[in-house]
């Protein structure tokens, strides 16, 4: 973020389109339409549901016209986009839509030279945590007294999941009463203490805004040009939001940083390093599916030091041993690794758990810190 451009705006879409079917005024859409009209971008990277609002999955979307079924907010989402980013789109100009753990992602692979940050905008997308495909339809199912397969859209705001149905009607459950009974957010999303995304060029929400419009916080000098350019084109309309409304985002984002600090609190102590790793299978799943392992090729894991006649993988410890060297001060806490392992071991937890250490030694969060750099890079490591 650079502090000479951040401010502050309230904007919503001036087509009726994009404004009915978008989140809080569809701004954010109109956005990427004015980037794509105006060929400042080969493409837009963003959310689309298949079947239905639990399975919406990264599309590339290059015809604005296509933005349409873009629109709104799908917490049952995967979080892929760095990577797809890094691996499909590095030649490209691409706009991506990204919540806080994907912005993060992002920076530390630009850091790692394996994302163009020229070639890229960043749309925020302020987040109170994404929730698992699977446990939403159950959710829905024994909380909600409501048919999953009727839902048509779904929120998070004011602590409560709220749900849409086919035939207008809203249901909304506390989300604290569904996670005391192991539903609602995703583990890593309830301990997530980065909820604005601050180094994306815009970072956008309904956190303070006004019934249909989308309260924006203008981050670097990229950011206002997409401002501009999208409110010159006729295609958002914006003004100055009150003091109150600042204020109110600003607490909203502090009560959520609070109730992930209580998460982190309780979680940390109950997780034990060496009695998760014991049931390590060494399959590679979540070095596969994490955005920040990229050099799969000339990975440390591969080398045959590792190997012996008895175990073609490495041991888990050591398997482990080595993630958690190269993984813990860089993970940006998205909990794919842990949505894919199939020994449920809270990778990520770990992770988080050694990252916070480093943080209250060293003040640096991985995607997020400016002028700190991660121990590798600092002239600090060996003291540490």
């Amino acid at each position: 973020m650079d502090s000479d451009y951040m401010s502050y705006v309230l904007a919503k879409s001036q087509n009726d389109d994009i404004h009915n079917a978008g989140e809080c005024g569809g701004a954010v859409t109109s956005i990427l339409k004015y980037l794509l009209d105006e060929e400042i971008v080969d493409g837009v990277l963003a959310l689309s549901p298949q079947n239905d609002v639990y399975d919406a999955t990264p599309t590339f979307i290059t015809e604005s016209d296509d933005l349409l079924k873009t629109a709104g907010s799908y917490h049952c989402a995967p979080t892929m986009i760095g990577d797809i980013v890094q691996k499909y789109l590095f030649d490209k100009k691409v706009a991506v839509t990204v919540k806080p753990c994907d912005m993060r992602a992002v920076e530390e692979l630009i850091t790692r030279h394996k994302i163009n940050k020229d070639n890229i905008y960043l749309i925020g997308l302020n987040c109170g945590g994404t929730v698992s495909p699977v446990s939403g339809r159950k959710m829905i199912d024994l909380f909600y007294e409501a048919d999953p397969d009727d839902v048509v859209s779904e929120e998070i705001d004011k602590g409560k999941f709220i749900i849409e149905l086919a035939d207008g009607s809203e249901e909304a459950v506390k989300i604290h009463d569904l996670e005391e009974e192991g539903y609602g957010r995703r583990n890593n999303c309830q301990r997530c203490d980065v909820k604005i995304p601050r180094k994306a060029n815009i970072a956008c929400g309904n956190w303070g805004a006004e019934d249909g419009w989308t309260f924006i916080e203008i981050n670097d000098e990229k950011g206002q040009e997409l401002i501009d350019g999208a409110k010159k084109a006729g295609l958002i309309e914006t003004k100055n939001p009150a003091q109150g409304a600042i204020d109110g985002r600003e607490k909203v984002e502090g009560i959520m940083i609070k109730m992930a600090k209580k998460v982190q609190d309780a979680s940390y102590p109950l997780v034990s390093e060496m009695d998760e790793w014991s049931r390590c299978i060494s399959c590679y799943a979540c070095r596969d599916v994490c955005p920040i392992c990229w050099c799969f090729e000339n990975c440390e894991l591969n080398k045959p030091y590792f190997k012996d006649e008895t175990t073609v993988p490495p041991t888990p410890i050591a398997f482990q041993g080595v993630r958690l060297s190269h993984m813990s001060f860089s993970c940006v806490d998205c909990g794919q690794c842990d949505d894919v392992c199939p020994m449920d071991i809270p990778v990520s937890l770990i992770f988080d758990k050694l990252q916070k250490k480093y943080y209250n030694r060293t003040g640096y969060v991985a995607g997020v810190s400016d002028d700190i750099k991660p121990p590798l890079y600092s002239p600090e490591k060996t003291e540490l």
